[in-house]
């Protein structure tokens, strides 16, 4: 059997160290303690517990809202401050710590005050579930919270806001403190101002009630995401996922730039269930891109193409990383329907990816890679059965089992697949360090939803959304188009600080319902933002994903990142179609959906090819402004401007041609005056 991609010789120890050093610089969530000492078998016990619960109530069924998601935030607060340093790099052990280093905390180990933060952030979580049964009736406020509850109320706010700051980032947390100053003194701002709130009880009203912190993004990560993520762990820590990267390299592996492929598929599929686009990034891009490297790609392009693929990764289905869960709660459309609306875009996008690579490769002169390189067909026939759980999870979600179901039986099957292989079976250790990885992946999106939670319960108790959404509309004149444009810039700069989660929380409840005021459908709408708040990963100025790569394929960062966007350019362009030609969703006729997709996917070819600079051979200027210019009006979904389009690349084609078959002349009459030239001197 053949070598995975993934596992071929090469990917050494100093390539994990590069990796991880790679995380930290980029990825907050990846900035964890590594020195906890004995500490660690209290995070061990916390993050196995925190994953025994969620097992346990997908098994028997959730809590109350408010008590399951207490456990949910309060538990990983509690993680968080034990994990994750107050500063962004760990103070490193000294040889023998004293206990005295530990009280002013220095040395290995938990400082006293994260010590005494993460007991604060149980305690106050769990003082929703001691008083539930007052919380839990209609009007809990009725003869007033308690100075207890106001005091709770406000340490639980600071608590999970500072828990946010060091796994998630300070962006988020500006953003989530600037709605709660907003909702309770909003009577001072020059923007938008309103009546106002006192601030004990607007605390009380965010931590202690359903519509704020412990609303819809906690709910459904309390229930849905989390099962989610520990199925991506159980993947990865089974090596089951890595038959993913073995299935594409064998499928695309052996064409023209083959290795950049691979990996736009590989990391695709392993980006839908990280729900990451940075880690994803670090983790498959340390074999893509050296692959890549290899093979010739420029460094800056191996690692744009890693980077955009696996930012792209969360737009596909089944999973789509994890706020597609709360798609499906804001809009009211099961998640069973959502993965099937959502196909036609995801392919679209890896379409355009995989045109883009083409172009550049062909460009460059870059073949594919060699047969044996490549895993075998015998290798993948016999491991067929590592997919299954893939397939457990759509025909359960298809079937209409809840996704909390599905999730639970996919993870059930990949845990008793991977006993049939030495090289994916678990012993004891391994199964505890599942669990606890599990969690600590858990980490960052809980804090970001629950931060998050915050300004969507703004938005919701303040005039805020209305009053935002009728200033853009006024900024733009009241023109579609410029409404469009101003919410995709919205979503990117909101992108460039928040994850995923988060962002697509904030736009729902801020861009989205600006876009259904104008007549679109609901569904586009929220597709529109989730599609930008992704794309903002490989967006410069801040675009996280590409500076990882870089950082991998030692490139530079900000050519990395213009590198991305343009071989993204499809992604920039169709939530512009699927708003204008809701057909793409699978809304409408089915005559107006194959067109769309015929003159799309043509457009989408021209598109990629000029912004290259390549399609039959390399392209002159006016050859490469046809094929952009008639590309994008072939995408624009009107026929008489569509057809305009048609003409434009139709006529780069033919001077394409034209100069293609005089250079083959040309090089025709060469050859033969040289051998004329040969038979005279032989004569």
């Amino acid at each position: 059997m053949n070598a995975s991609p993934a596992t071929q010789p090469g990917h050494s120890a100093e390539a994990d160290e590069r990796v991880d050093e790679v995380l930290r610089e980029h990825d907050t969530a990846s900035r964890f303690r590594t020195d906890l000492g004995w500490w660690g078998w209290l995070v061990g016990g916390l993050s196995v517990a925190l994953t025994l619960f969620h097992l346990y109530t997908a098994v028997t069924g959730s809590r109350p809202t408010l008590i399951q998601g207490a456990i949910h935030v309060g538990a990983a607060v509690s993680i968080i401050f034990l994990l994750y340093p107050a500063r962004k790099r760990p103070v490193a052990a000294p040889s023998g710590v004293r206990w005295k280093d530990l009280l002013i905390g220095r040395g290995r180990g938990v400082p006293w005050y994260d010590a005494l933060l993460s007991l604060l952030g149980l305690a106050a979580n769990l003082y929703i579930v001691y008083r539930y049964d007052f919380l839990r009736s209609p009007q809990p406020g009725i003869f007033g919270y308690d100075d207890i509850d106001y005091l709770v109320a406000v340490l639980g706010i600071v608590l999970i806001l500072e828990a946010t700051r060091r796994c998630v980032g300070l962006p988020i947390v500006i953003v989530a403190a600037t709605a709660f100053v907003y909702g309770v003194w909003g009577n001072y701002s020059p923007f938008f101002s309103h009546s106002g709130n006192d601030f004990t009880s607007y605390a009380a009203t965010t931590f202690l009630e359903t519509g704020s912190i412990f609303g819809t993004p906690i709910q459904v990560s309390s229930t849905f995401i989390f099962l989610f993520l520990l199925f991506a762990v159980v993947l990865i820590q089974t090596n089951i996922g890595t038959y993913f990267t073995d299935l594409a390299f064998k499928a695309a592996g052996r064409y023209s730039g083959g290795p950049a492929k691979a990996a736009v598929a590989a990391s695709g599929l392993q980006g839908m269930v990280s729900g990451s686009s940075v880690a994803n990034t670090v983790a498959s891009g340390s074999f893509t891109i050296p692959m890549m490297k290899k093979s010739g790609f420029k460094p800056h392009v191996a690692a744009a193409t890693e980077a955009t693929a696996s930012t792209g990764g969360q737009l596909m289905p089944p999973i789509m990383g994890a706020a597609a869960f709360i798609m499906a709660e804001y809009t009211g459309i099961p998640y069973s329907e959502i993965i099937l609306i959502a196909i036609i875009p995801a392919v679209l996008y890896f379409s355009g990816v995989m045109l883009s690579v083409h172009f550049d490769a062909k460009r460059n002169g870059i073949a594919g890679m060699a047969k044996e390189e490549l895993p075998t067909a015998l290798s993948l026939v016999t491991r067929a059965d590592l997919i299954l759980p893939l397939f457990v999870i759509v025909f359960m979600l298809l079937n209409g089992s809840s996704p909390a179901r599905a999730a639970l039986w996919g993870i059930a099957t990949a845990f008793l697949l991977s006993f049939l292989r030495k090289d994916t079976r678990l012993g004891p250790r391994g199964i505890i360090e599942l669990m606890i990885l599990g969690a600590r992946t858990a980490l960052p999106v809980i804090a970001a939803c629950a931060s998050a939670g915050i300004v969507a319960g703004t938005v919701t108790n303040t005039p805020l959304g209305q009053r935002l959404g009728r200033g853009i509309i006024d900024m733009a004149g009241g023109h579609f188009l410029l409404v469009l444009v101003f919410t995709m810039l919205a979503c990117i700069i909101l992108g460039m600080g928040l994850p995923t989660t988060a962002n697509y929380v904030v736009t729902a409840t801020v861009a989205a319902p600006i876009l259904v005021e104008f007549g679109v459908p609901l569904i586009a709408a929220h597709m529109f933002v989730f599609f930008f708040g992704i794309l903002a990963d490989i967006t410069p100025p801040v675009c996280l994903a590409a500076f990882a790569g870089a950082g991998i394929a030692n490139a530079n960062p900000l050519r990395t990142g213009v590198t991305a966007m343009r071989l993204a350019i499809a992604g920039f362009v169709i939530p512009y179609v699927f708003v204008l030609q809701p057909a793409l969703l699978l809304e409408g006729d089915f005559r107006d959906l194959a067109t769309s997709l015929l003159t799309v996917l043509v457009g989408m070819v021209a598109l990629a090819a000029g912004m290259a600079g390549h399609l039959l051979i390399r392209t002159t200027v006016v050859e490469r402004v046809l094929l952009i210019g008639g590309g994008t009006l072939l995408i624009y979904p009107d026929v008489l401007i569509s057809v305009g389009g048609m003409v434009a690349m139709a006529l780069a084609v033919l001077l394409q041609v034209g100069r293609r078959t005089r250079r083959g002349g040309t090089a025709r009459s060469l050859e033969n005056r040289t051998a004329e030239q040969e038979a005279e001197t032989r004569g």
